[in-house]
C-alpha cells in the first residue's frame, strides 16, 4: 500500500524548532511534487511550502526565512525544518505528494496522496 507517514510534531516553546518528516512507504520509485500544509482549529487548510519535480520551492509568506523544505530521494523522505516557531504556527501539519510506485512490473503514479497529519503546538 502506497502511503505517506508524518512524524516529528510535538509541543515546543515560542522561538524553538521542530523537524517534521514525511516518509513514503510502499513500492516507491520516486516522490514527485511534494508539499507541506497545515490546518489550525477553525481555519482552512493552507499551503506552507511546496517543491516541484524540478526542485522549485514556494514558501508561504508567513514562514519565509523560518521554515525549510528538503528531501532525501534515496530514502523517499521529505522534511520540514521549522525554526523560530510562533504560537500562530500551531496546527496539524500534513504532507502531500505525487508518488510514482511499482505496481507489479509497471510504474504508476498516484496523485494527491495525503499523510495522516502530525500536531505541532507552540506555546507562548
Amino acid at each position: 500500500q502506497v502511503q505517506l507517514v508524518e512524524s516529528g510534531g510535538g509541543l515546543v516553546q515560542a522561538g524553538g524548532s521542530l523537524r517534521l518528516s514525511c516518509v513514503a512507504s510502499g513500492r516507491i520509485s520516486s516522490i514527485n511534487r511534494m508539499g507541506w500544509y497545515r490546518q489550525a482549529p477553525w481555519k482552512q487548510r493552507e499551503l506552507v511550502v511546496g517543491i516541484t519535480n524540478n526542485g522549485r520551492i514556494n514558501y508561504a509568506d508567513s514562514v519565509k526565512g523560518r521554515f525549510t523544505i528538503t528531501r532525501d530521494n534515496a530514502i523517499h523522505t521529505g522534511y520540514l525544518q521549522m525554526n523560530s516557531l510562533k504560537p500562530e504556527d500551531t496546527a496539524v501539519y500534513y504532507c502531500n505528494a505525487d508518488l510514482t510506485y511499482y505496481r507489479s512490473l509497471r510504474l504508476e503514479t498516484m496523485y494527491d496522496v495525503w499523510g495522516q497529519g502530525t500536531q505541532v503546538t507552540v506555546s507562548s
